[in-house]
């Protein structure tokens, strides 16, 4: 939250932005490409001031830097470098999804995951089209600057 500025009023507004960005958990596309396929879609967010994240939600290996100290038991293994930073933390029983994206992406108004979860599935349809397969419904077609205003919606994915 801001604290500290000159304008109360732009004060007020940046923190009801965040408080709202908190609230609401993030709109979820289950994705199979890799990262990169996505790059439209994640520029064509930033863009429009839209946060997006990436959570791999499969089983992963630690990273070979962290392993041994993961391997001890320590609260968390962070390596910090080149613009980037990574932490490995022991967890107890498999990972609840939910506990998963109000830990790591508080703020987030989409989260784009790969791994088996039930969610529509976002593909590529070239040329700044897109598809969403929507769960227990038709799929529906979109262009990119669709596809990143319906993220402002509640349901984003009714028709």
């Amino acid at each position: 939250m801001i604290q500290d500025a000159s304008n109360p009023h732009e004060v007020r507004q940046a923190n009801r932005v965040y408080r709202s960005r908190m609230k609401h958990p993030p709109h979820l596309l289950r994705v199979e490409a890799p990262a990169s396929a996505f790059a439209p879609v994640v520029a064509a967010a930033t863009t429009a001031d839209v946060r997006v994240g990436w959570l791999d939600f499969e089983p992963a290996s630690t990273p070979v830097e962290l392993a041994p100290a993961a391997d001890l038991g320590v609260l968390r293994a962070v390596a910090v470098g080149d613009g980037r930073t990574v932490a490995v933390k022991p967890m107890k029983g498999p990972p609840v999804l939910r506990d998963v994206l109000r830990e790591h992406f508080r703020g987030c108004v989409l989260v784009l995951v790969r791994g088996a979860i039930d969610a529509p599935r976002l593909e590529s349809l070239g040329d700044d089209r897109w598809r969403i397969h929507r769960l227990d419904a038709p799929y529906l077609d979109v262009d990119l600057e669709s596809l990143i205003a319906r993220l402002r919606k509640p349901r984003p994915w009714d028709r």
